[in-house]
């Protein structure tokens, strides 16, 4: 009996262990989805517990309609030229300021945007390179624009150790352009920089492919009386003299206010009168350049230079007269006179701009100047 009940309960019993029909089942392990054995248990419970919810829950609001979806045409030609101009203007934001050291120790600092053949646009006095930043947009897609602050500007050199005579003016320039535009670059200047442009090309010191000059008092007749220059001249000069230099760099800002800036434009610019306020925002107090605009005013001078006017048939490089006809002080005869004076020149008017010609119609500066500096 006892063999025979040992028998009866299988191989599992004869081996010494229990039969594994009598254990008790085991337990769901925990884990995740679809694994282990106690998976298909728990998705069958999760199945009726969401089926039980899904029952239990109320109707659900009615939504209200969609609005029809606008629909938007593909990307043609123009959407691809609208989106290029958009990126070209927020390059054109992204202005890089550079420093170019002379072989004689001057700085100049300039910033440049955009891509493309250089156009070295230099300002007038007593401002710096905000003078061109209206038109700085409209010319990033066709140059690379460089605009440099001139030596006594900006950020560039103010250090009296250098004589700031004309000629030194016209050598700096020369070097500048020739190294950041190359050998024969495209070169812009307005007043100052228009009689410092002229001086580096009759001194052979620059040879640009192509020129463009804008107001300056270079074009009036010889012995011309110029009495805004002279009594600044003589208030320049006064900078010399010991105790006065900072007495001196605080009445600069005193006597150019902002509001200097807008009488220099024919629309009254809110704009100029940031321009002016930029310029002038570090003048006060510093005797250095007090002093070293002494050494300026004491070379330049009050007439019109003759030998730069002597020099105009010379002047063999295609130049572009790019003048404003809301210039009270610049009038339209003397750029008709200098135009007869140019072997190869052209003249552009615009009507409704004033001295700061880049604040009152900046597309129209930038239009004449891609139209004359962009041909082959």
């Amino acid at each position: 009996m006892r063999r025979a009940g040992r028998q009866g309960r299988g191989p599992a019993a004869a081996r010494g262990r229990p039969d594994d029909r009598r254990r008790p089942p085991r337990r769901a392990r925990r884990g995740a989805p679809g694994r282990g054995r106690g998976a298909p248990a728990r998705l069958a419970r999760r199945r009726h517990r969401a089926r039980r919810r899904t029952d239990e829950r109320p109707e659900p609001r009615a939504r209200p309609p969609r609005r029809p979806r606008r629909r938007t045409a593909r990307a043609g030609p123009a959407a691809r030229r609208r989106a290029g101009r958009r990126a070209r203007r927020r390059e054109a934001r992204r202005v890089k300021l550079r420093l170019f050291h002379h072989h004689d120790g001057a700085r100049v600092a300039y910033r440049e945007a955009g891509t493309g053949p250089g156009l070295c646009l230099l300002h007038s006095a007593l401002l710096n390179h905000r003078e061109w930043e209206p038109a700085v947009e409209h010319l990033t897609h066709r140059f690379r624009v460089v605009l440099p602050d001139l030596p006594l500007h900006g950020d560039s050199e103010d250090r009296p150790r250098h004589p700031y005579s004309r000629d030194w003016f016209a050598e700096v320039v020369g070097a500048f352009c020739h190294d950041t535009c190359g050998p024969r670059p495209l070169v812009a200047g307005h007043g100052l920089g228009a009689e410092i442009l002229v001086r580096a090309i009759a001194r052979g010191t620059l040879r640009p492919r192509r020129a463009v000059i804008m107001p300056t008092p270079l074009h009036r007749p010889p012995g011309t009386p110029m009495p805004r220059r002279r009594a600044w001249r003589l208030a320049a000069r006064a900078g010399a003299v010991p105790g006065l230099d900072r007495t001196l760099s605080h009445a600069a800002r005193a006597v150019f206010r902002p509001a200097y800036g807008a009488s220099l434009t024919a629309t009254d610019n809110p704009a100029a009168r940031d321009l002016v306020r930029h310029a002038f925002q570090d003048v006060g107090g510093n005797a250095n350049l007090a002093r070293s605009w002494a050494r300026f005013a004491a070379d330049w001078p009050t007439l019109a230079e003759r030998d730069l006017l002597d020099a105009y048939p010379a002047l063999t490089v295609p130049t572009l007269l790019l003048w404003a006809g809301a210039d009270p002080h610049h009038p339209l005869a003397t750029a008709r006179e200098a135009l007869d004076l140019l072997p190869d020149g052209q003249l552009r008017v615009l009507e409704s701009a004033g001295y700061l010609m880049a604040y009152d119609d900046p597309v129209g500066v930038a239009r004449e100047l891609v139209a004359f500096c962009g041909q082959r």
